[in-house]
C-alpha cells in the first residue's frame, strides 16, 4: 500500500484505468483547490490576442494604416466618394430650386458635373506636378488672387450676391469668386515662405516667423471683408493659424492672436445686423415672431424628420421651398432628410479619412515645404467642412461656406480639386510610397507580358542593384 504525504495509506488503482480528476481540471488536485495563477494569465492573453493581437482584424487594420501607399489610396478614395456622393445629392437637392426658377430639371447638376470634369484634370495635374513646380506657383498665383480680389471692388467688374460683393461675372451665367482661390495662394506661397526660412534657420526668431506672412494674411482677409465674405475669412484665419501651429510657433502667440481675432470679429458683427441675428440663432429649435432663424430651423427640421435611413433618395420634403440653399450652404441637411443618420454619418468618415491621410502626409514628410502645404491644405478643407457642418446642426452661426467637394459650386470646387491633387502629390513623393509604386507598376507589367513570378522578382532586384 502507498502513503501519502501526510502519512494516509491510498488505494491502489485498478489496471487500465486513470486517475480521477478533482476539481481544478488536474488529475489528483484536491477539491476546491483554484486553478494557477499561470494559467489564467495564459487564458486571459490568448483572448486579448485574439482582440487586439498582431493576427486580429485590429492588428490588420493597423498593419494596413501603416503601409507607405495607405495616405495616397485614403485621399484618392475618399474625394472620389465625396464628389460622387456630392453630384448625386446635387442633382436631387437642386431640382425644385431649378424649376421655381424657370431652369430645366438638371440646370445645377450639369453645371456642376462641368466643374467636376475640370476639377478632375486640374487633380491629375496637381498629382503629376514636380515639387519644383508647385513651388513656382505659390507667388504667380498670390499675385493673380490680389489682382481679382482688387477687381471684385469695381464697378461693372464686381457682381453681389445674397448681399456680399465677391464675385465676377465672366459674361452669361459663368462667374468666379476669387476669394475661394485666394485659399489655394495662401497654402502654396505660405509653405514656400516658411520652408525658406526653416532651411535658413529663421524661424525661431519671433520677426522671421511672422513677417510677411502675417501681414499678407491680413490683406487677404481685409480684400475679402471688403467683399462681406465673413466665411471666407475665418477659413482663412484658420489656415494661417495652421501653418504658424506647423512652424512651431509658441502658444502664447495663439492666446494673443486668438484674443485679437475673437475682438475683430465682435466689431464686424457688430457693425452689420444681419450678422449679429445669424449669431442669435445659434441651438434655435424654432421660428421667432420675426421669421428670423428660418433657415438653421428647416436645416434642423430637416436632419430631425430624416431618422437613421431617411425619407429616400429624392424624397425630401423641406427642398420644397422651405429650406433656402438646399443644394449649396445646406446640402448637408438634404442628405441627412434622405439618407438619414446613416448617410450624414457616411460623409463624415470620408472626410476624416481625408483628413486622417492628409496629417499623416504632413507628419512624416522630411521636406519642410510638404510639412506646410499638407497641413495648411488639410486644415483648410477640415475647417471649411467643420464651419459647414456645424451651421447646419445649430452648433455655430450660418457662415455661407459650402461643403468642399459635396456642395454646388464650381468657384469653390476648382481650387480645392486642385488641393486633393496636391495631397495626392505629396503623399506619392515619400520615398517608401515611391517604391511600393515602383514595385506594383512592375507587377502588373509582369501580368500583362504573362512573366512567372519568380521572373518578375529577379527584374525587380536587378533594378534595385542598377539603381544602387
Amino acid at each position: 500500500m502507498a502513503r501519502t504525504p501526510d502519512g494516509r495509506t491510498a488505494a491502489p488503482a485498478r489496471p487500465g484505468t486513470r486517475p480521477r480528476a478533482q476539481a481544478g481540471g488536474r488529475p489528483g488536485a484536491r477539491a476546491g483547490a483554484q486553478p494557477r495563477s499561470g494559467a489564467t494569465s495564459v487564458a486571459v492573453f490568448r483572448s486579448h490576442s485574439r482582440l487586439t493581437g498582431p493576427d486580429s482584424a485590429w492588428g490588420r487594420f493597423q498593419r494596413g494604416l501603416d503601409r507607405p501607399l495607405t495616405p495616397y489610396y485614403l485621399i484618392l478614395g475618399s474625394s472620389a466618394l465625396i464628389l460622387v456622393l456630392g453630384l448625386v445629392m446635387v442633382f436631387s437637392a437642386s431640382q425644385i430650386e431649378a424649376r421655381t426658377l424657370g431652369l430645366p430639371f438638371a440646370y445645377f447638376f450639369e453645371k456642376q458635373l462641368t466643374a467636376v470634369l475640370i476639377g478632375s484634370v486640374l487633380m491629375y495635374v496637381a498629382a503629376r506636378l514636380p515639387l519644383k513646380l508647385h513651388r513656382a506657383l505659390a507667388y504667380p498665383m498670390l499675385l493673380g488672387v490680389i489682382a481679382l480680389l482688387l477687381l471684385v471692388a469695381v464697378p461693372g467688374v464686381g457682381k453681389a450676391v445674397n448681399g456680399n460683393q465677391n464675385w465676377i461675372s465672366l459674361g452669361g451665367s459663368f462667374q468666379i469668386q476669387p476669394s475661394e482661390f485666394a485659399k489655394l495662394a495662401l497654402v502654396l506661397w505660405g509653405a514656400d515662405l516658411l520652408a525658406r526660412k526653416q532651411q535658413m534657420r529663421m524661424l525661431d526668431q519671433w520677426k522671421h516667423l511672422l513677417v510677411p506672412l502675417v501681414p499678407m494674411a491680413v490683406l487677404l482677409l481685409a480684400l475679402v471683408l471688403v467683399g462681406g465674405d465673413m466665411g471666407t475669412a475665418m477659413i482663412i484665419c484658420a489656415l494661417l493659424f495652421g501653418q504658424l501651429w506647423l512652424s512651431g510657433a509658441p502658444m502664447r502667440l495663439f492666446g494673443g492672436a486668438a484674443a485679437i481675432a475673437i475682438g475683430l470679429s465682435a466689431l464686424l458683427i457688430a457693425l452689420v445686423p444681419h450678422r449679429l441675428g445669424r449669431l442669435q440663432c445659434i441651438g434655435a429649435t424654432h421660428i421667432p415672431a420675426d421669421g428670423s432663424c428660418w433657415q438653421a430651423v428647416h436645416g434642423v427640421y430637416a436632419l430631425a424628420s430624416g431618422g437613421l435611413f431617411g425619407t429616400g433618395l429624392g424624397a425630401s420634403v423641406e427642398k420644397w421651398g422651405q429650406l433656402p440653399e438646399p443644394h449649396t450652404d445646406f446640402i448637408f441637411a438634404v442628405t441627412g432628410e434622405e439618407l438619414g443618420l446613416a448617410g450624414t454619418l457616411s460623409v463624415l468618415g470620408l472626410f476624416a479619412a481625408l483628413g486622417y491621410a492628409g496629417i499623416r502626409v504632413a507628419g512624416r514628410t522630411k521636406d519642410p515645404f510638404i510639412r506646410y502645404a499638407a497641413g495648411g491644405a488639410t486644415t483648410w478643407i477640415m475647417a471649411q467642412a467643420m464651419i459647414n457642418i456645424g451651421a447646419v446642426l445649430g452648433l455655430l452661426p450660418i457662415a455661407g461656406v459650402p461643403l468642399p467637394m459635396f456642395s454646388y459650386g464650381g468657384s469653390a470646387l476648382l481650387p480645392t480639386m486642385f488641393a486633393v491633387g496636391m495631397l495626392l502629390c505629396f503623399a506619392r513623393s515619400e520615398p517608401s510610397a515611391r517604391a511600393a509604386l515602383a514595385a506594383r507598376n512592375k507587377r502588373t507589367r509582369g501580368r500583362l507580358l504573362g512573366l512567372p513570378q519568380r521572373t518578375i522578382a529577379r527584374l525587380g532586384k536587378a533594378r534595385q542593384r542598377r539603381e544602387r
